[in-house]
């Protein structure tokens, strides 16, 4: 039986600094591996944004969401479902941010400076849904591991950039402990580093679609392999 496959984290060259590869690329790697559907996470202003910070708000939000807006055309010829998202991130800690609209963001730019927990709350009360993206990740970049269990909808459990594996063990053992929705994602930023997702028994057609099926734990997490 056909099971429809969604990468939930993903990045672009438009609008994250990190990436690779542009959106129609992405977007024609993700058919070729048999994804339904796709969340473009591009990191935000407080992340490795490939976004001039010197604009106005409104004009650094008109390019940040130029991947998207590539993706979702690249997609929309191929049929691949592409839905807007964002990756924020907080001294180290990250979040997946979806559910939420270009308009909404030129109109609460005081997102960058609330205190975190203040700016999930805020994304949450107009209606976002949000991932603790790789919760427990060891990087450089990570000033000091948190998680916000009351702030989160959601755990990223399988992070395929993530490595050692204790890592996403971890994360596993934190939404378990606290019976949170899990999702895994890719968190790619070239093409062959596609490689996890969600896998679903009805199709995604929309951001309500993946949500509401995730909520209601009608899910399979698929992981093919670790990035290396």
């Amino acid at each position: 039986m056909k099971r429809y496959k969604v990468e939930t984290h993903l990045h672009t060259s438009e609008a994250s600094l990190c990436s690779e590869v542009c959106a129609s690329d992405m977007i024609d790697a993700l058919k070729e591996r048999g994804y339904d559907a796709v969340f473009v996470t591009d990191h935000f202003f407080n992340g490795n944004t490939a976004i001039d910070r010197s604009l106005e708000w409104c004009e650094q939000i008109d390019m940040f969401c130029k991947g998207y807006e590539n993706a979702k055309a690249r997609g929309d010829e191929i049929g691949v479902k592409v839905f807007f998202g964002l990756e924020f991130n907080n001294q180290g800690n990250e979040f997946l941010i979806y559910n939420i609209s270009k308009q909404w963001l030129k109109e609460h730019n005081e997102i960058m400076w609330l205190d975190i927990e203040e700016a999930l709350n805020l994304f949450r009360s107009a209606g976002a849904f949000v991932i603790h993206a790789h919760p427990f990740r060891e990087a450089w970049y990570v000033k000091e591991m948190r998680v916000f269990p009351k702030c989160v909808d959601a755990v990223e459990v399988f992070n395929g950039k993530n490595t050692p594996e204790r890592t996403n063990e971890k994360a596993l053992e934190f939404a378990m402990a606290h019976n949170l929705p899990m999702t895994a994602g890719s968190d790619a930023h070239k093409t062959d580093e596609i490689l996890c997702g969600c896998s679903f028994e009805n199709p995604i057609e929309t951001e309500s679609d993946f949500i509401s099926q995730l909520i209601e734990k009608k899910v399979e997490l698929v992981q093919e392999y670790y990035y290396k």
